[in-house]
């Protein structure tokens, strides 16, 4: 018997607690853990495993947006919220749910200033992001003695926060690069720290930053991918358990002929008489076109079966001509048994896309 009875992306929190307290092992004790939830905690659900990743003791969320910190405060959610992209137009929402933001440019900068002296209060709390090398976001090495002169001329602003990001902590081969970004960042974060006259959260480290340099912990540590059971790969992330499964079930069994086309465009041509099965699952639901005609793979009574054809928006049809299955068996994309970074090496990308691209229209289910 089925265990879903539609297409369905099941969240195990258990599996995430034991993520969680598996990376909480690699960190000295007063070592601040920071949770990132974007993008729907990594296409699960923010909500839900925000409360719940509250409820057993991170000491900081991240999200990319104001708007995602925003549901997470109206959900109740209380711990601090590090919003890592803000833009000008939502600087005003984002001091109305008190929430964190990352500067990035003396432009921003500014703007945030104004906002908090129209809105009356002053040491509002902010994070100041450099570039060290990912060259992506961030303030030049060189305008550190600008920013602080500039943090200087007022009280407005106080500065929870000085981080940048890693841009290679789980390639072996760019150990050196990366260890020059770990030096660049001390070397910043002291100079930026000594001309302040009050404590300064210092953190680098994402997952793989966090199995692989234990020296760059600094005073806190940002985990998004690995909490939701994706690290590195090698034995330092043998404990992380992934936390998504995405499973559906078989709507039809049918049989073609040999010389029968299946899907739009006739994208496959059966060689021999085949038995096709249909699942509603579709590239609007998170499976790409990239995974069609062969390319990617389904698990149905822990059998393969190919993806034929291309993928069409709700549908996706599989050869089951080998497998033993029934219309209302259970169908598994991903999970445990079979990693989404299995099926995202096969369509040469990574784990992090597949499971954020998980269609708001599929139902969550969460176990324990």
């Amino acid at each position: 018997m089925s265990k879903v009875s539609e297409t369905t992306l099941e969240i195990n929190l258990g599996a995430l607690k034991g993520n969680f307290n598996f990376l909480k092992s690699k960190l000295q004790s007063d070592t601040l853990f920071l949770a990132v939830v974007k993008a729907f905690a990594y296409g699960s659900d923010s909500i839900v495993v925000g409360k719940y990743l509250e409820k057993i003791g991170v000491d900081y969320f991240a999200v990319a947006y104001v708007k995602e910190g925003v549901k997470l405060r109206q959900s109740g959610v209380k711990t601090p919220i590090l919003v890592l992209h803000p833009q000008s137009d939502n600087l005003k929402l984002a001091i109305q749910y008190s929430l964190e933001p990352s500067l990035y440019s003396l432009k921003l900068l500014k703007e945030l200033e104004k906002v908090v002296f129209d809105s009356g209060i002053a040491n509002y709390p902010v994070h100041m992001k450099f570039n060290t090398g990912l060259n992506r976001l961030g303030f030049k090495l060189s305008d550190v003695d600008l920013l602080l002169n500039t943090l200087a001329e007022s009280s407005l602003l106080k500065v929870r926060s000085v981080f940048s990001h890693l841009a290679a902590s789980e390639d072996i081969n760019e150990k050196k690069f990366t260890e020059n970004q770990i030096a660049l960042f001390r070397s910043v974060s002291e100079k930026f720290i000594n001309r302040l006259n009050y404590p300064v959260i210092r953190h680098l480290c994402n997952t793989s930053g966090v199995l692989n340099y234990p020296e760059a912990h600094f005073d806190m540590v940002r985990c998004g991918i690995g909490l939701y059971g994706y690290g590195n790969f090698n034995k330092k992330a043998y404990e992380l358990k992934p936390v998504a499964s995405l499973k559906s079930i078989v709507s039809q069994v049918f049989n073609a002929g040999a010389g029968e086309t299946v899907g739009y465009n006739r994208g496959h041509v059966c060689r021999l008489d085949s038995k096709i099965a249909t699942i509603p699952l579709g590239h609007a639901d998170g499976v790409g076109r990239q995974y069609g005609n062969g390319v990617g793979a389904v698990y149905i009574n822990h059998q393969r079966a190919n993806i034929i054809g291309n993928v069409c928006m709700d549908m996706i049809m599989i050869d089951v001509t080998e497998v033993e299955c029934k219309e209302g068996d259970e169908v598994v994309v991903f999970g445990p048994s079979h990693p989404a970074e299995e099926a995202a090496e096969v369509a040469n990308t990574i784990s992090y896309e597949l499971i954020t691209g998980v269609s708001q229209r599929v139902t969550r289910k969460f176990i324990k």
